[in-house]
């Protein structure tokens, strides 16, 4: 019997996402803050000929002329025409606003300052120093930092590798697997402080357990977290003491320690190394006037001007014009220059779009957040999340998240990292928005004037704070408390 075989050829439509090495440049510049921008400029400075730094020669060479053509018989510039060119828009210095004026009169080494500015040592920089330590390959390194990178405050890792996966191809160019990527997540849980990298909670407490010494109590803490962690959550207690056969006594020894794991390694990493003073650089600053009026401007700081190198151009517009009778070394010598000055050129415009994008999304801040940068008043921050933001500045919200991720502001109240503006809010049964901000400072102060002979339960802080006009349920309360590292009432005698 005869079987026929026969191949079917099918096509199908598919849309895959891919950033050109020009996107994924400009992604990269944004991300840097001000110190490090200046870092990568001067680099590119010197790897690349065809990038000069300082404005076109030809800007500053009409502006001298201009200048040096007001002059009375004596030489000297005309009173009102110099007056002209330095009013631009307005008619006389009378209707130059105070900041243009002082920013004008700032010389030329007057630089912002770096403002010492009390911040907690990041957990990255200690993560990074011990993923140095390991015996990785280059590529391997690269994941590990975007790992350390994607943890959360709390020193977890809330993103699904496939996702990871996914922005590593996207915005980094970087190919990998989710084999790999959970063969380095693995290197890193093996870090200090214990708990570092876990997924989830249980994830967490397991990887903290697994540390201890081998012993009966060590694989009960591991049944009860891994078994029943759920009931471990909810304190379930009977539930426990029957799943796994165990007698009370023996629970209470087991929870006496599990009560002593950290779910949040991430704080305690920050609080363990303690507060440093260290010098942060503002990447933009915001003044305030009496009238209310805020001006908003960028702190670029030593970040050159940058330009193309007019050699450079003249020499690839000359081996350009004789194209027709080149040899093989002329073509290679313009094959050289131009993808010097096209990469050049994509760094100026990469750059310029970095400025672009944080003055839109800093602008949207402000826009949202204008009683605050009116008043200083903490309390008039309203609810607010990337989404907002990125609505607002017209941009994707994961643009405006790597411009808030590492970015500071200075005001007339102090400096702040951008995320100190972004907080969620909560919709009470009548509509109204709360921010959980102002939730969780009343939250501490009822927990601070409480008798600590009596603390206060979860159900009554939940009570105390509906009667103050913050009608939340009770496990929110439990966990604003737990973002608040406030242990539980029994904790607090």
């Amino acid at each position: 019997m005869a079987i026929n075989s026969r191949q079917v050829q099918t096509q199908a439509q598919q849309q895959v996402q891919t950033l050109s090495p020009q996107q994924i440049l400009a992604v990269k510049l944004l991300e840097l803050p001000t110190v490090e921008l200046e870092e990568r400029v001067r680099a590119e400075l010197l790897d690349n000929p065809a990038l000069d730094e300082g404005k076109e020669p030809s800007e500053e060479t009409d502006n001298d002329a201009d200048y040096n053509n007001n002059t009375d018989e004596n030489g000297d510039p005309f009173t009102d025409s110099a007056e002209d060119l330095a009013l631009g828009d307005y008619r006389t210095e009378d209707d130059i606003p105070d900041y243009k004026l002082s920013e004008h009169n700032r010389s030329a080494d007057d630089q912002p300052e770096e403002i010492p500015f009390s911040d907690s040592v990041s957990f990255y920089e200690t993560l990074k120093e011990q993923l140095d330590m390991q015996d990785l390959s280059p590529h391997e390194k690269q994941l590990g930092e975007y790992l350390i990178g994607s943890l959360d405050d709390d020193g977890l890792l809330r993103k699904s590798i496939d996702s990871l996966v996914d922005e590593l191809a996207i915005y980094q160019g970087i190919s990998t697997t989710p084999e790999e990527l959970e063969r380095v997540l693995s290197v890193i849980q093996e870090f200090d402080p214990a708990g570092i990298g876990a997924r989830n909670l249980q994830e967490c407490l397991l990887l903290q357990i697994g540390r201890k010494e081998d012993s009966p109590l060590k694989q009960l803490e591991l049944d009860i977290i891994g078994k029943c962690c759920d009931d471990f959550t909810r304190k379930n207690k009977e539930k426990i003491l029957l799943k796994l056969g165990i007698t009370e006594e023996q629970y209470q020894e087991a929870v006496g320690e599990l009560t002593k794991l950290n779910p949040r390694p991430g704080s305690s990493l920050g609080e363990a190394i303690g507060k440093n003073l260290q010098q942060i650089v503002p990447d933009f600053l915001v003044e305030t006037e009496d009238d209310g009026t805020i001006t908003l401007s960028l702190n670029n700081r030593n970040v050159p001007e940058l330009r193309l190198s007019r050699e450079f151009t003249e020499m690839l517009d000359e081996h350009t014009r004789n194209k027709a009778n080149q040899s093989k070394e002329s073509r290679d010598a313009l094959m050289f220059l131009k993808q010097k000055v096209d990469a050049a050129q994509g760094f100026i415009n990469a750059v310029k779009q970095r400025q672009q994008t944080l003055m839109n999304t800093m602008q949207a801040i402000i826009d949202l957040q204008r009683p605050f940068f009116q008043e200083g008043d903490e309390s008039l921050l309203r609810p607010m999340i990337l989404k907002d933001v990125a609505e607002r500045a017209g941009l994707d919200i994961s643009t405006v998240s790597r411009v808030s991720s590492s970015k500071y502001v200075q005001t007339n109240y102090g400096i702040f990292p951008l995320k100190f503006f972004f907080s969620d809010g909560y919709t009470t049964e009548s509509g109204e928005e709360l921010s959980v901000r102002e939730i969780k400072r009343i939250l501490k102060e009822c927990v601070d004037n409480e008798n600590k002979e009596q603390p206060y339960t979860d159900d009554e802080l939940a009570d105390l704070l509906k009667e103050k006009g913050y009608p939340i349920a009770r496990r929110t309360v439990a966990k604003y408390r737990q973002q608040l590292n406030i242990p539980v009432a029994r904790l607090r005698r």
